[in-house]
């Protein structure tokens, strides 16, 4: 008998030790008290992503300054009164200001959020049609010539990750953008090579190098789709040796179910949990996320961020306001999951 949503998000939060003693939660309707919850909030007027005149399809992070708009701060008089700076180190200066006249329960991090090259589960689904995907394909392993379980990525998103790479080789050096100070990672392999592929060889400065972690709770919407069952921890361990994985990562795929598709509101409340784990214990400031198209889309709403649906290979930042809040966490309602959908005609038809 399958758990109920609200029984299994309490299952993850358990297993990834979010409990009250570190301040957040992530409530179901079924009810889960807290002492304190984080709340989230973007804070806008930064990003050309912010603004619901900038479209999606067509925006290119690589060619306008990660989306940085061109502005003044109210700290450019004392930080930069010669007009000698950079809009990337104007931008940086005026963030560690808010930090330092933050209130003790206020947090603020900028968290680049990077979306996984193109993956052979991509190909496929453009191949077979959306319709076909969902309510057949998806369930298969592959279909005999190309394998999208756990799916690596394309030489396109190979390509798209490289151009990745050399923004960052650019922008460090010209536009001085800060680099992470901590970069995480799903285990799902497309997105483990994109993160590989993007900041491995960089010249990046001092304590700032590239040291990825793998983080259970970034992953894809959970279920049925085997692009989105993770391998094993041994697996993931000999093809990537250089990636760490959080504390308690399972050797097997704790999440994914072959029968039931996770609901966006589970997937948020999941997200949520992740977010929690990342501000209750990294004090760093700029942070990498190497992630999915569902799980940004997840993201983003947690922090209250206009939707921006990244292509393969997108970037987004987020400037984000964290403030711990006392009492209970306003009650969400976690929809259930969902089967497959039923072929309305054949799949496997060529016509």
């Amino acid at each position: 008998m399958r758990p109920s949503p609200a029984l299994f998000l309490l299952s993850v939060l358990s297993l990834f030790g979010m409990g009250e003693s570190r301040n957040s939660s992530a409530n179901s309707s079924a009810g889960r008290n807290s002492s304190s919850y984080i709340n989230y909030t973007t804070v806008t007027g930064f990003f050309a992503q912010d603004e619901n005149s900038t479209v999606a399809s067509t925006f290119n992070y690589a060619t306008t300054n990660l989306g940085l708009l061109n502005r003044t701060y109210p700290t450019d008089s004392e930080f930069d009164p010669k007009g000698a700076k950079t809009q990337w180190q104007r931008f940086e200066h005026y963030v560690e200001h808010l930090i330092k006249e933050s209130a003790d329960n206020e947090q603020y991090k900028l968290i680049y959020m990077g979306r996984h090259g193109e993956g052979y589960h991509n190909v496929a689904e453009s191949f077979y049609g959306t319709p076909a995907w969902d309510c057949y394909w998806s369930e298969l392993d592959g279909n005999g010539t190309i394998t999208w379980a756990d799916a690596h990525i394309t030489p396109k998103g190979e390509a798209q990750a490289l151009v990745a790479h050399e923004f960052w080789k650019k922008a460090l050096v010209e536009a001085k953008i800060p680099a992470p100070e901590k970069y995480y990672s799903s285990p799902l392999d497309r997105c483990v090579a994109t993160a590989n592929l993007t900041f491995e060889g960089l010249d990046l400065p001092e304590k700032r190098e590239f040291k990825p972690v793998i983080k259970e709770l970034m992953r894809e919407a959970l279920g049925i789709h085997t692009c989105d069952r993770r391998s094993s921890k041994s697996a993931i361990h000999s093809r990537w040796p250089h990636f760490k994985f959080e504390n308690d990562f399972a050797e097997e795929d704790p999440l994914w179910v072959s029968d039931v598709r996770e609901s966006n509101s589970h997937l948020d409340a999941r997200v949520k949990t992740l977010l929690d784990d990342i501000f209750t214990n990294d004090d760093h400031t700029f942070i990498s996320f190497t992630s999915h198209s569902g799980a940004i889309g997840g993201l983003l709403r947690v922090l209250g961020h206009i939707t921006f649906s990244l292509q393969t290979g997108g970037v987004i930042p987020v400037l984000v306001k964290a403030e711990t809040v006392r009492g209970t966490a306003p009650s969400t309602t976690i929809a259930p999951g969902t089967s497959a959908p039923t072929c309305s005609a054949d799949p496997t038809s060529t016509a």
